[in-house]
């Protein structure tokens, strides 16, 4: 059951333009302890910008630790590394063997959680790398995405949170003393604002469908709109149905998803859903205008999230994800006015007459693409309706 928390001062943050400032800042500011988690750490002018923050906590004596992931972050070289590690900040890979033609489970686990807590005191969590906004070649706009700032109570969950993957890392590569210490300083839970939230995550554990489950909650107790907004869409079974059953009961639904190929497979996998979606009356706009990377929703202009779980099986049945899901009106409608301005701006609605005229070429690359993407999904080791996000 998903915890509330109240009492709480949740930001929002759109694009790199805002999260890399708000959290070198953070960085610059801190006294004790630094835990950050990202899929992708780049030696670009970000990564490095970055890595400069975190050497200069480092040598002010802050007990740095930087995660990231040994596929997301492969590219990362042992010279930069190295460089980081120079100054005292402990960096570990998580699952650094990797294997481009295996379909095993167990490799196919990714950390795919964006994160960084400060002194226990503010944490960010989203869906923004460590790697520059304008990384495509030819790119114009920036990456579309979002991210959080939390101050207040919930720090303390997000905090033990990023604790505890990092120690089971750090005991499986054998740093048992890289381990956190305990005399550090306490958690704040002093109130920082008004605002209802909570933390979500998934993980292989005890947390498998709790991030899943709290949109399902959301979109099931929907009463006039649901606005979803995913870099990588392709749910099951379960979630597509409470979508068309919002439709049904006269909800308005939008989605705003990826219009640009990066990822072919997923990308036209996730077309061969659009005709059910057209016929009920959901609204299908795709984004054009830069890359998108975002994983939000908004629903009856009261609750919304924030974070690194797109709507596919990679992350929900395989990944490290961590969400923040926010119960607050104001928040709620900042975070919808700026998807209603990406719509209006930068993304082109799927019309259901346009739609059923596409070639038959078309049709069966998305219809061969999409019975792949259950094949490998199949083949991750998830047998037929042992997860809810699963085909049945």
């Amino acid at each position: 059951m998903t915890r509330i928390v109240s009492n709480n001062q949740i930001t929002l943050l759109q694009n790199g333009e805002a999260y890399f400032p708000a959290i070198e800042t953070a960085l610059d500011r801190a006294m004790h302890e630094i835990y950050l988690e990202s899929y992708i750490f780049e030696n670009d002018n970000t990564g490095r910008r970055i890595a400069e923050a975190l050497r200069r906590a480092a040598f002010r004596g802050v007990k740095t630790h930087v995660l990231i992931d040994g596929f997301g972050s492969m590219s990362l070289s042992k010279t930069m590394v190295d460089y980081i590690e120079a100054a005292g900040v402990m960096i570990l890979k998580f699952r650094p063997k990797t294997s481009p033609w295996t379909l095993r489970r167990r490799r196919l686990r990714r950390l795919h959680r964006k994160m960084v807590v400060v002194d226990q005191t503010i944490a960010f969590v989203g869906g923004i790398n460590i790697i520059d906004d304008m990384d495509m070649p030819g790119q114009t706009s920036p990456r579309y995405d979002y991210a959080v700032s939390v101050e207040g109570p919930l720090v303390e969950e997000i905090h033990d949170s990023a604790r505890r993957v990092w120690t089971r890392v750090a005991w499986s590569r054998f740093r048992t003393n890289w381990g956190p210490d305990k005399d550090r300083q306490a958690t704040s839970t002093e109130p920082m604002g008004r605002m209802r939230a909570a933390f979500l995550v998934r993980d292989n554990i005890r947390h498998r469908r709790d991030i899943e489950d709290a949109y399902l909650h959301a979109i099931e107790q929907a009463k006039f709109e649901i606005i979803l907004a995913n870099a990588y869409f392709f749910p099951g079974l379960n979630f597509r149905h409470a979508l068309l059953d919002a439709a049904g009961r006269s909800v308005r639904v939008i989605l705003l998803l990826q219009g640009r190929v990066e990822y072919r497979l997923l990308h036209y996998a996730s077309h061969a859903l659009y005709g059910s979606f057209l016929d009920a009356g959901i609204e299908i706009y795709e984004y054009h205008k830069s890359l998108m990377h975002a994983k939000v929703a908004v629903i009856d202009e009261h609750w919304a999230t924030v974070g690194s779980s797109n709507l596919d099986p990679f992350s929900l049945l395989l990944a490290l994800e961590a969400n923040i899901a926010v119960v607050d009106e104001d928040f709620a409608k900042k975070l919808k006015y700026s998807l209603e301005l990406a719509i209006k701006t930068g993304a082109r609605r799927i019309f259901e007459n346009n739609w059923r005229t596409q070639t038959f070429g078309m049709r069966l690359t998305s219809w061969l693409s999409y019975g792949l993407v259950r094949f490998m999904t199949g083949m991750t080791g998830y047998a037929q309706g042992k997860q809810s996000g699963q085909e049945k």
